[in-house]
């Protein structure tokens, strides 16, 4: 199956874990995409993005004629550190997201995924992303939960450790 989408992946715990971003032509699928590179992302696919299901996980590459291409508006297609493949963990719709959404998935495969909406372009949508990458399966009470709120043992700035 190959879809219009992008797929980056975020190396969190030791693995690759994989953001198929989905919208329109013009949303700023590539431009999401550049921008979250610059905070430790990797390529796997612009523009089309080959999945396939393997047990109950679903994984992405890029097309063999695209593989380690970028589209930069402005400036062409660009060659781009990439990854092979990767696990995918988290489908990202761009358009307008609602401020306290529902958990929302989508299907692929026969296979769900959690699911999140960003403005694409939006100046903290790669950092809205990156947080979700860190919180996937947190849910929304989890995304709060810190070593603090957990009375674990926090550290000052005057700590050595």
């Amino acid at each position: 199956m190959i879809l219009h989408a992008g797929l980056i992946a975020l190396r969190l715990d030791g693995l690759w874990r994989g953001a198929l971003i989905e919208g329109a032509s013009g949303a700023g699928k590539s431009d999401l995409a550049l921008r979250a590179l610059d905070l430790g992302f990797r390529l796997v696919a612009d523009d089309r993005v080959v999945v396939w299901r393997s047990g109950e996980a679903l994984y992405g590459r890029a097309p063999d004629p695209l593989a380690g291409l970028l589209e930069v508006r402005g400036l062409g297609v660009l060659a781009e550190r990439r990854l092979e493949f990767c696990r995918i963990g988290l489908v990202v719709t761009l358009g307008e997201p609602e401020r306290a959404p529902e958990p929302m998935s989508k299907e692929y495969l026969g296979l769900s995924l959690p699911e999140i909406r960003l403005l694409g372009r939006e100046a903290s949508a790669p950092a809205k992303l990156r947080r979700a990458m860190q919180h996937l399966g947190a849910g929304p009470e989890g995304a709060y939960l810190s070593p603090l709120a957990l009375g674990a043992p926090s550290r000052s700035s005057g700590d050595s450790r």
